[in-house]
């Protein structure tokens, strides 16, 4: 029977997805609910399995990893693409790697649930409700302010549209913007320094990665409206995070809405969790029954055409 590892099942639902003992007299499956410590625990409990199922960007899969695998064969990750899995590594020792769609709306909805948490104070107001207190804050309308969305693609422009939807002025820049789709939604093309500088919500929405990383640091900051608010759905390290609890800490900007960090799960003892301007989320962007329904039933879809011979999409 072929050894089929379940990672990072953090909230222990994989089983509400895949029916394991319809599937048993095929595959001996065990499932891991936390995170390991680090990769020498990793390889220790992973040295035995042939298969892995991954929800992106949880587990790397590096080179080491990878080498102190003898007998893995096949990986299925959730989403159709995993910065944390070395491509160059599994193409070299042949190990098939496949991935599932997934839906795109669960970011673009928890980003707008965090811009109107932070302009209506809703952790400070929900809080002192069970303290029972009663208007504690003043809140600010989002008609007519400027939201700033740092990357325009399939997430970027949905958060877009939104925007448009509560008469927000929209502003957006990347790196490889493109000015046909600011066109279409009605966007402004601008620079990095007037997006920083103008916004009163910065939203990000580019890919993780060397490109983006510390694209947000102390720097910008520094040159944001003290009244704005930085959101960040996407990757952890694209922005500064010591840089991010200094701004907060200091009122340099007056919050930020963050689903993802530098190290996941956030540490315990992290600054971030004690700042009352941070409405903080446990990266739950596509964190959906949806998605969820999506990812297992392809990760098992994939891995039965992996054993077939006839693996379907693959990532390479």
């Amino acid at each position: 029977m072929l050894k089929v590892a379940i990672l990072d099942d953090y909230q222990n639902i994989s089983q509400q997805f895949v029916d394991i003992e319809k599937l048993s007299g095929k595959y001996e499956f065990k499932i891991f609910s936390k995170p390991f410590e680090d990769e020498a625990e990793t390889i220790e409990q992973l040295s035995d399995f042939e298969a892995l199922l991954l929800m992106r960007e949880r587990t790397p899969i590096t080179k080491n990893l990878l080498d102190n695998l003898p007998k893995l064969k096949f990986i299925i990750t959730s989403g159709l693409r995993n910065k944390s899995i070395d491509l160059e590594i599994t193409k070299k020792r042949k190990i098939i790697v496949c991935g599932t769609e997934s839906n795109i709306n669960p970011t673009p909805e928890l980003t707008w649930a965090l811009i109107l948490g932070l302009a209506r104070n809703l952790k400070e107001e929900i809080d002192n409700m069970f303290q029972g207190y009663w208007q504690t804050s003043i809140g600010i309308e989002l008609k007519d302010k400027i939201l700033g969305l740092i990357g325009l693609g399939r997430v970027g422009s949905q958060v877009a549209k939104i925007g448009k939807a509560f008469g927000m002025q929209v502003m957006a820049w990347s790196e490889n913007l493109d000015l046909n789709t600011c066109k279409e939604l009605d966007v402004l093309p601008c620079s990095k320094d007037d997006l920083v500088k103008n916004s009163d919500f910065i939203s990000i929405h580019v890919q993780g990665g060397e490109r983006y990383k510390d694209c947000i640091t102390l720097k910008e900051m520094d040159k944001m409206k003290k009244t704005a608010f930085l959101i960040n759905t996407s990757r952890g390290p694209i922005v500064n995070e010591e840089d991010l609890i200094i701004a907060l800490s200091t009122n340099v900007i007056a919050g930020a809405g963050i689903d993802v960090y530098e190290k996941e799960p956030l540490p315990e003892n992290n600054k971030l969790r004690f700042l009352p301007n941070a409405l903080l989320t446990p990266h739950i962007g596509y964190v959906t029954a949806e998605n969820y329904s999506i990812y297992y039933t392809q990760m098992i879809e994939a891995l039965e055409a992996c054993v077939n011979g006839k693996p379907i999409r693959l990532i390479e």
